[in-house]
Formats: structure tokens, sequence, C-alpha cells
């Protein structure tokens, strides 16, 4: 991997160390996180960020809340924290799944723990917990190495590739979605060229996906966001791969905002359009992308560039974080099993049984 961006430091009585992502590229910085409420910033104000690692970090987020406890308090208790640090952590974003996923996971584990054993100590619940947590980042690093194994056919000698906002190992726990076939197709000896969209309103793609790729050695040329359709009516994008923070039952897929003005533009140029996500981005109690809820960010982020007022004060602002590309606009969905070919309710289901 170009950098590890969740890293848990130490035992029980750790600390997560996250990549600060806001200070990229023009500083390296690293942050530590020894409580829940730390975290909780950080995600909300994307120094992590990318579902993948939102979960990871939300994982070990559990793991802090066990060490504000006494040793010498019961397991009941530890329960009882454990689900208020759930729930806490839990409002930091509403659209990325893999954060409730991995929050669910935790809890239940602990819960299961405690059913099992009930003489166990508070320690040993710390212990189990940040065990689960600890698998969880493991899993991830290779669902991610899958991800790109199964979808680097789709990049061949010579090709274009655009993607969008941030899906590479600064958006996991690994080597990242969409990078990671990026990543493997590069390992594979082919020669191609990215086109990284900037990604506004936070720039992901110029500050994070760039900074990337440029470490990683692979052609790369940062674009603005509304220059992707006559890139294509050029003829210089062969392909489009993303990631996800969230797909409903029938293949529709939410991602970063501007994600679904691609798939129609890659649609009306006939360039194939990809989704990289693991499994557990997939969330199959909601029937379409009618369903999924949408993060609105703060205005300021819209109104002012690196600290520089760039609107008019006070003026209206519209900030939803992401959109919704509908499975019919999808060419196919890569995971860490495989991929599904035009994505819809029943090989959705077929794919995860």
């Amino acid at each position: 991997m170009i950098v590890q961006a969740v890293k848990w430091i130490g035992d029980t009585d750790g600390y997560l160390e996250l990549v600060d992502q806001r200070r990229l590229p023009a500083e390296f910085i690293t942050l530590q996180c020894r409580d829940v409420e730390v975290l909780f910033d950080a995600i909300k104000t994307l120094a992590v960020r990318g579902a993948p690692a939102i979960g990871v970090s939300a994982a070990y987020g559990l793991a802090l809340a066990l060490q504000e406890l006494d040793v010498n308090d019961n397991t009941e208790t530890a329960l009882k924290s454990l689900a208020e640090a759930r729930e806490y952590l839990a409002s930091s974003r509403p659209t990325a799944v893999n954060l409730f996923w991995a929050l669910d996971r935790v809890q239940r584990s602990a819960e299961e723990f405690v059913a099992a054993q009930p003489g166990a100590t508070v320690q040993a619940l710390r212990e189990a917990v940040l065990a689960e947590a600890s698998a969880i980042h493991q899993e991830d690093v290779g669902m991610c190495r899958r991800i790109g194994q199964n979808g680097r056919r789709f990049i061949e000698e010579g090709a274009g590739i655009l993607t969008h906002c941030n899906a590479g190992a600064l958006a996991t726990g690994g080597q990242g979605t969409a990078l990671s076939i990026i990543f493997e197709a590069h390992k594979k000896g082919r020669k191609f060229r990215v086109y990284a969209d900037e990604t506004r309103p936070l720039l992901q793609g110029a500050r994070l996906t760039a900074w990337e790729l440029e470490q990683a050695g692979i052609d790369v040329t940062v674009i603005c966001d509304n220059m992707a359709g006559w890139l294509m009516k050029q003829g210089k994008i062969d392909a489009v791969i993303t990631g996800a923070d969230r797909i409903a039952a029938n293949g529709d897929t939410a991602n970063k905002i501007g994600t679904y003005s691609l798939s129609i533009l890659a649609r009306e140029h006939g360039v194939p359009f990809y989704i990289a996500a693991p499994s557990s981005t997939f969330d199959l109690s909601l029937k379409s992308g009618a369903e999924i809820p949408i993060e609105q960010r703060t205005s300021e982020e819209i109104t002012t560039l690196c600290g520089a007022q760039i609107a008019p004060p006070g003026v209206g602002v519209y900030n939803p974080g992401f959109d919704v590309t509908e499975a019919r606009d999808i060419t196919a969905i890569i995971t860490e099993r495989g991929v599904i070919e035009r994505p819809n309710a029943e090989r959705v289901s077929e794919h995860l049984a």
C-alpha cells in the first residue's frame, strides 16, 4: 500500500492513528484518536473518509469507548457504554453503510462474548472487542486486494480511465476499491492513463487520488469535474471506475456527488461504468436508491476555498455529499466475491447469497 490510512497502535490501552486527509497533499500529518469524541470529530470533518475506512475506524472506536471504564466495572455496564458509543459514532455520517455495519458487528460480537462468558472481566471484553475490530480491519485489507484482482481485466493496455473522488488506500483499510483495480492493473505492467476528477467541493480527487497515483508511479491527469463529458466526446475515456458508499438491493449506488452525472455521460458516449465496493457496502434493507439517506454538508464547503470567500456572504447553498446512480447505468459492480454484470435485484441477491 502507498499509505496506511487507519492504524491501531498498542494493545487494549492503545490508540487509533489516522492520516489527517484534510491536510493532504500539502502536509502528511497523522492524528491520534484516544477517545470517542476525537474520533467522532475526525469522521465528521473528513479527517478520515471513505466508507470502508470509516467503518474500520468506528470499529476501533468501540475499543476506545471501553478504555473509559474502570477495570472493576461489570460487563453489563460495559455493554451499556458500548451501545451508547455505537449510537454516538453512528450519528457522525448518515450515508456510508459500512459505518453502521462495522459498529453493529462489534456490538453484536461483544454481546455474544458476554453471553458465552457471564463471569468475564471488563479487561477480557476489551480484548475481545479489539480483536473483532482488528479482524474487520484485516478482512478489509484482503477484500481490497481481491476487488483489484477481480476488476483489473477491465483496464486494457493504453486505456484512459476516469475516476471520481477518492477510493484508494486513503479511503479503506487496505489498498482501496476503485484504485485497487488500477493498482492491480499497474502491477501487471499495463500502461494506461488515469483522469482524476477534482471532485468539488472538497477536491478529494485532486488532493488525494492524484497524490496516491503519483506516489505509485501511475500516469495521472487531474481535470475539473465539468470536463469529463468533453473528454468522453474526444474518445479519451475508455472506462469509468468509482467506489461506493451504499448500494441498495437492486444495485442502485450512492457515491460522492457528481457520480450520477458521470453515469449519464458514460451512457451517452458508450463508455463502460464500473462500481468497485466490498460486499459490506450493500444494504439489502433498501429496495432502491430512492431510500438511501443523503448527507447534507455545510454551506462553507462551497462558499469558501482554502479559507477564501468565493461566494457572496449569506447566499443560499445546497450541498448534498452524495448522489445515486441507477443500476441500469452501471456496467458491473466489482466486489471481493466477483463481478455482478448488469446489476439488478436478482443478480445482487445471487451474488451475496
